[in-house]
Parts: structure tokens; sequence; C-alpha cells
């Protein structure tokens, strides 16, 4: 059952774990279909290795409909995410160093670059803590999100979503990409202050975006 699905997840997984977004086991990659399942990774279980079939199948109750393993611990926080935000069709958990790094400096990742803007929608809030497992994870992200595509969890990681996976694997990476950008900007300045996009230059880069690639 949703094969193409279960290969897709893996491969994103593998590939925000080759990147530095998350290490050993951490984090999660889901999506959910049209009929409400959810298709997840499992918990504590190697990227490098997995095979579709270890990647479970969870009905919109949350129940297991197709596989043997632990789902991910976080999965009753995207469960909350997925009934209550109708236009997320994917999710990805990270624990990226950088964007963490900015939640526990200020209360968002400003809107610094164009590719920030370019997938995140603008500025990400940072949302207060909460902790693993706990379905205050998905009601923290549901509460700040507002309409951007990532959250930071604050001592803890990021939330990123997107009608598509892979609109929510480019949102947790180009906003570690900006972080890094930010962060670096932040230590270089004599006074910490750094040059921020306006309101109307993030728009335009919202919406220039929107004829980015083959999109008919």
């Amino acid at each position: 059952m949703y094969e193409k699905d279960k290969l897709e997840i893996i491969e994103v997984a593998n590939e925000i774990k080759r990147i530095g977004l998350v290490q050993l086991t951490g984090g999660n990659v889901s999506v959910r279909k049209e009929n409400g399942d959810i298709v997840v990774t499992p918990s504590g279980m190697p990227y490098e290795t997995m095979v579709p079939d270890q990647v479970l199948v969870l009905n919109k109750d949350g129940e297991i409909i197709e596989g043997n393993l632990r789902p991910s611990v976080d999965t009753v926080a995207l469960k909350y995410i997925y009934d209550h935000m109708p236009s997320v069709n994917a999710i990805i958990h990270t624990h990226q160093p950088y964007a963490t790094a900015v939640g526990l400096v200020g209360d968002e990742m400003p809107a610094c670059c164009t590719t920030l803007c370019n997938v995140c929608l603008g500025a990400v809030p940072v949302a207060p803590y909460s902790a693993a497992a706990s379905e205050e994870m998905g009601i923290q992200t549901v509460n700040y999100i507002g309409d951007k595509r990532a959250i930071i969890l604050k001592h803890h990681g990021v939330i990123a979503v997107g009608p598509t996976l892979h609109d929510a694997e480019c949102a947790a990476v180009y906003l570690e990409d900006a972080a890094k950008c930010y962060l670096m900007a932040k230590a270089a300045s004599p006074n910490g202050e750094i040059a921020l996009m306006t309101p109307e230059q993030a728009e335009e880069a919202v919406n220039t975006h929107k004829t980015y690639g083959q999109r008919k």
C-alpha cells in the first residue's frame, strides 16, 4: 500500500540526514493521503537501511493499518497538525541546529533572504517549548505557524509542512540555509543588527517563486 509514497519518504529522510538536518535516527517524515491515511517513518530506525515495508500506514484515527513496527513517537503531534491544517499533506520534523539556534535568541527567523521567503512564505515564527512525543508539539505548531510553511520549536527543532513532501523539504532546507546566513551576519555585525527585507520585498519573493521551475 502506498509504495511510491514510502519510497519518496525514505528518499527524503535520507536527504535531510545527508545534509545535516537530523542525526542518527532523529526526526520523522510523513504524508497524508486524500482519504486521511497517514504514511509515516517508524520510531528509532536508521534511514540508510530503511525499506518500504518498515514505513507504516495509519488511518485517519491514528490506528496502524499496515506495518509491524512502532510509528514515530511524534505521531500524536503529526496527527494533530493534519487534523487541524487541511491544506497540509506532508510534514517533516527535524532537529536542524542553525534554525534551532535562532529559536534560542529570538521569537522569529526574520525575512532576511529571498529563498526563505520563496519556500517558507516569509519570516518563520518560534513556538514555545513542547516536549518530544507530545501532542503539545502539534498544538504549538498549529497555534503559531500561521500561513508559513515552517516553525521553529524552541529548545527542540523544526516542523516543516507543505501541500507536498517536496514543498515541506524545501521549507526545511532553505530555512536552515537562511538561519546560517542570519547567525553569521549577527556575529559579524558590530552591534548585532543586520539588514532585513522589507515587507514589500518579502512579498515579492513569495510571489516570484510561484512561477519557479516547470510548473504549468
